[in-house]
């Protein structure tokens, strides 16, 4: 009995040469031709896959050409922020600068201020201890400057100013300031021994007039044995014990 894959081995065997029959190969053609499409349909279809493939290719280059126009106008515009950002940071530049320029002339000019007020102070005091010293207890104030050539005081040759007070021979020596640090009172303390060293003299006593000494210049005066007042009032010629008011 023939079996269906017996009849299959035939099939393959035979067919080559029943194709080589114009009616074999009509019949087998047309048993075939529901299963696989025609010459036509095939280009239809071929045609139909070109046409898609050529529609895609435009259309990805329609969305690249999109892409580059976006990239080009996101780069102007990052050009442009660059450009406003250089000009921010300029401008920035310059009101700091400005600021800068302008708080320099304020602290120049309150520094000159303040240096004109420290020293048209220390005159005042110092004309208000003249006044009142000279008027009221019959002694001598004298302002003297002289020329330390070997730099005993400030390490360098420069000259030294000092208020004498002098009283039937007695000898004060102040210092009229606007303000003592404690440096200051070192440096007056200096002066001090400058003066007694170059006259020969010992200063009866040693004061400091000033409205604002540093607390450290105090601990420093009674050291020392400097009187320090706050005001020219103050002043008592009487009293030979050092003093901080």
């Amino acid at each position: 009995m023939t079996t269906e894959d017996d009849i299959k081995q035939i099939i393959k065997r035979e067919l080559p040469s029943l194709l080589q029959d114009t009616e074999m190969r009509r019949i087998i053609v047309q048993a075939v031709d529901n299963y696989f499409a025609g010459k036509q349909e095939t280009e239809s279809r071929f045609d139909q896959i070109l046409a898609e493939l050529r529609q895609d290719r435009e259309e990805q280059k329609r969305k690249w050409d999109e892409n580059q126009r976006q990239w080009q106008e996101n780069q102007l515009k990052w050009d442009e922020n660059q450009r406003q950002w250089q000009e921010n940071d300029k401008r920035l530049d310059q009101m700091l600068q400005e600021i800068k320029r302008l708080g320099n002339k304020h602290d120049s000019t309150i520094s000159a201020l303040g240096a004109r007020w420290g020293l048209y102070t220390e005159q005042s005091f110092r004309s208000a201890l003249q006044g009142i010293l000279q008027d009221s207890f019959q002694v001598q104030v004298v302002s003297i400057t002289e020329y330390d050539d070997q730099g005993e005081v400030f390490g360098r040759p420069e000259q030294i100013e000092l208020d004498l007070i002098i009283q039937n021979g007695t000898l004060i020596i102040a210092e009229i300031k606007s303000s003592m640090s404690k440096p200051d009172m070192y440096s007056f303390m200096k002066k001090v021994m400058f003066y007694e060293k170059r006259h020969q003299r010992q200063a009866t006593r040693k004061l400091v007039i000033s409205p604002m000494v540093h607390p450290a210049a105090l601990s420093v005066a009674q050291n020392l044995g400097i009187e320090v007042y706050s005001y020219a009032e103050d002043v008592n010629l009487g009293n030979n014990t050092t003093t901080v008011s």
